[in-house]
């Protein structure tokens, strides 16, 4: 029988860790609480090949979310981070996700809903195929495009040679992007499998991210050649590029 999967739940309202920790091993899932920001990062440092997922409070005694958030990239950037907040501000949601967390819900938050992203977070988690028993021999580790160099493994991405810095979930979304290259991906797919939640989900996110990898990786950003968006269709991702006249056919809009 395969091991359960380990989430760590860092939060210190303890009637709500409690709650969170029951619906999850209903679930089936093996979860352990902590209530302190530091005590998270000593247990994350030393036991973080043990555990598949945390669920992270940004308001925490000793130490807060955040801090707690970019302390376990150092370490590890492929674990699945969800954070778990009252903060509902775009900036605290920007700030969570430059930090490095992969997905982000404001409390008071439903049920349903937050099973749902916790099951897409471990399911589609880069970490699965180590030490589970999906396959991940197909999945592209380094990458080269129009005077890019990315390698997944290090986490290092080079354009023209310039050390670019990028968040977790700007890199697993331009990973999708490459592992589907050519191919037109609808705005539903990108959702349900990039973010881990609900494809009919009315949200910008997607464009927002796509406009990031077009200022980082498009000559010329407002004329973009390799990160298409596909009218009433979805987004493309063309490596070796496509010329105005490409784009004109493809029905490209903003």
């Amino acid at each position: 029988m395969a091991n359960k999967e380990h989430i760590l739940v860092v939060e210190d309202e303890e009637h709500l860790a409690m709650g969170i920790k029951y619906n999850l091993v209903e679930e089936g899932y093996d979860v352990t609480v902590c209530g302190d920001g530091r005590a998270a990062v000593k247990l994350l440092t030393e036991s973080s090949s043990n555990i598949d997922l945390v669920v992270l409070d940004l308001m925490l005694p000793g130490m807060s979310g955040y801090a707690v958030c970019e302390s376990l990239r150092a370490i590890d950037r492929e674990m699945p981070v969800l954070i778990l907040s009252a903060r509902t501000l775009a900036e605290d949601r920007t700030r969570g996700f430059d930090v490095g967390a992969n997905q982000y819900m404001s409390k008071p938050f439903e049920l349903d809903e937050f099973i749902s992203r916790v099951r897409n977070l471990l399911a589609f988690s880069p970490r699965r195929g180590k030490d589970r028993t999906a396959p991940q021999s197909d999945r592209v580790e380094q990458f080269e495009f129009a005077g890019a160099k990315i390698n997944f493994r290090t986490f290092e991405v080079l354009v023209n040679g310039e050390s670019i810095r990028m968040t977790q979930l700007e890199l697993t979304l331009l990973r999708y992007f490459i592992e589907n290259q050519g191919r037109v991906i609808p705005r539903r797919e990108l959702m349900e499998n990039v973010w881990g939640m609900a494809g009919n989900i009315n949200t910008r996110a997607p464009d927002q991210f796509i406009r990031r990898l077009r200022k980082i990786f498009e000559p010329d950003p407002a004329q973009p050649r390799h990160f298409l968006t596909i009218r009433d269709a979805g987004y493309r991702f063309i490596p070796e590029g496509m010329d105005a006249t490409e784009r004109g056919a493809a029905e490209e809009q903003e």
